[in-house]
């Protein structure tokens, strides 16, 4: 099995500092990259990140704007959004020698190219192993060093079992698996689904509303898992029925939070990036082009594309014919 000593997380956001905080925490070597020199020099300095307010970086994390010195890591954690993963693979991807790690921590899918965040990987760095990190976790949990269970996957199972070994921690749990795409199915359709749970919310809907709306989508998801090879167990497990369930209940999601204003009628606050605002076109034609049915999907796409009210969205969705469960 791989020894896994040190960690470089490229992306100095709130999620990139608590995941170095989580891998200081297991007892790895961290470098924590940020694009900015200027930025990298004040975090190195003052220990904190304005972006995550109230959390302390570790002593032993180095902040570095020097990219090689990352790529010099056994492990590369990619914490930046996943339409941003590509560029900044491409400037990394020069510098890593062959079989090192690459840990996709967005959860989403490429506009334009239809692929998932490993695919990237493989695309960009074709001689490193693609992995992917999802939730059900927040940014402030992980920082404090609060309980979080996260799914980890990589299609080599002898090195996700290394990876979790390396990453994980008291507090931290990582879980390992070989089901990469169910992975990354259940991370990025929750996202798009917890948008549609906070607008029920800003709408005052009702619980019961909320919780019928969790049920038919965690349903989308399943179907959309299925048709593009993933195993059922992955999608009920962490990634999947975990993730999906925080994400629609909780004020932490950015993407929630999105919901909850445009449910409001308000403008959303644009201070703090919402995936599921970018994956939700992108997941309804990959459902198309498999001929998955997502309704719920399909009308949050519509309804942030402005192509829809909400009121018409959910005067379409309430006049559905009725159906079977399934």
């Amino acid at each position: 099995m791989a020894n896994f000593n040190s960690v470089a997380v490229i992306g100095a956001g709130a999620y990139g500092t608590a995941l170095a905080d989580v891998a200081a925490r297991a007892g790895r070597e961290v470098v924590l990259y940020a694009r900015s020199a200027a930025a990298a020099e004040l975090m190195q300095s003052s220990r904190a990140n304005p972006r995550l307010p109230g959390a302390a970086i570790d002593d032993s994390v180095f902040v570095t704007a020097d990219l090689s010195l990352a790529a010099r890591a056994d492990i590369i954690l990619l914490a930046v959004p996943s339409q941003q993963l590509r560029d900044a693979l491409t400037a990394l991807a020069p510098l890593l020698p062959a079989g090192i790690p690459v840990v996709a921590c967005a959860k989403g899918i490429e506009r334009g190219s239809h692929k998932f965040m490993t695919e990237v990987i493989a695309d960009v760095a074709p001689q490193a192993i693609p992995a992917i990190l999802s939730g059900p976790n927040f940014a402030d949990d992980v920082a404090a060093g609060l309980p979080t269970a996260v799914t980890l996957a990589c299609a080599d199972e002898d090195v996700a079992v290394a990876l979790v070994q390396a990453l994980g921690s008291a507090t931290f749990r990582p879980y390992h698996s070989t089901d990469v795409r169910g992975v990354e199915i259940g991370g990025a359709a929750k996202n798009v689904l917890a948008i549609a749970a906070g607008i029920v919310a800003g709408k005052q809907l009702g619980a019961s509303a909320l919780a019928a709306l969790t049920t038919r989508g965690f349903s989308e998801l399943l179907r959309l898992g299925i048709a593009c090879g993933a195993r059922t167990e992955t999608l009920s497990g962490l990634s999947g029925l975990g993730d999906l369930i925080l994400s629609c209940s909780s004020a932490q999601s950015r993407n929630f939070s999105l919901g909850v204003a445009l449910g409001r009628g308000e403008q959303p606050a644009r201070d703090k990036l919402a995936e599921g605002e970018f994956t939700a076109p992108v997941l309804i034609e990959l459902a198309a082009s498999k001929g998955v049915d997502m309704p719920v999907a399909k009308a949050v796409a519509a309804i942030l594309a402005g192509e829809a009210t909400i009121d018409q969205v959910i005067e379409g969705l309430l006049t559905r014919p009725f159906k079977a469960e399934g």
